[in-house]
């Protein structure tokens, strides 16, 4: 029997932005064999570094953990956008050093998580928002090239939200950052699969969808 374990912000958290439709969590469980169970510590607004303190209610029998972080690291930096700068060097350099604090962060997030022993898989942040401007979706490049270069240098699956959610229907009507009840399922047909399809024991890194 499996039990999954979600860890993160809204994208698993997201039952306030879907109230008349299951939620990502209860989209998971629909989807996995009898049997098997979810545990949502996901918490609407965390950030990376959060997710090593919702370590602390894993599950003695926990057999799959997933992590969706860095949405709310990303909404955090974004007022660096509208910083004035001299050329584009400029703006550019400020960008790596928002990069390299969430490299920090995130490497050390992730190397706890994995400290624990169970199989992982980790998210992008999607970049298919409505009315996400040019600036916003570089930025957010930024930030999913230390996702992508943390995941493959840990040898975990990697959930490609950029892939997966990528119509307007994925988004949420009550805030357009938030997956829909369409995204969500998306999104946990996703987990499943890879919770009960994907071998883990290669150690190596694959991308999905």
């Amino acid at each position: 029997m499996g039990h999954v374990v979600l860890f993160g912000d809204s994208i698993f958290d997201n039952a306030r932005y879907v109230p008349d439709r299951p939620a990502v969590r209860e989209q998971v469980q629909r989807l996995l064999p009898r049997g098997w169970s979810v545990t949502l510590l996901a918490v609407d607004g965390h950030q990376a570094s959060d997710v090593r303190e919702q370590l602390s209610g894993l599950p003695e029998d926990s057999t799959h953990l997933f992590i969706s972080a860095g949405g709310n690291d990303a909404l955090g930096a974004s007022g660096i956008l509208g910083e004035p700068a001299e050329s584009v060097g400029e703006a550019l350099a400020l960008l790596s050093e928002l990069q390299d604090r969430f490299r920090a962060e995130y490497r050390e997030m992730l190397r706890a998580v994995r400290a624990v022993g169970k199989p992982t898989a980790v998210c992008t942040v999607y970049d298919c928002v409505p009315g996400l401007q040019p600036a916003e979706k570089v930025a957010l490049g930024a930030f999913n090239d230390v996702i992508l270069r943390e995941a493959f240098d840990a040898g975990v699956p990697i959930i490609d939200l950029r892939r997966l959610c990528n119509t307007p229907d994925d988004y949420s009507p009550l805030s357009r950052i938030e997956p829909s009840f369409g995204g969500g399922a998306k999104i946990a047909r996703v987990i499943a699969e890879v919770a009960t399809g994907y071998d883990f024991s290669r150690r190596q890194s694959s991308v999905f969808p």
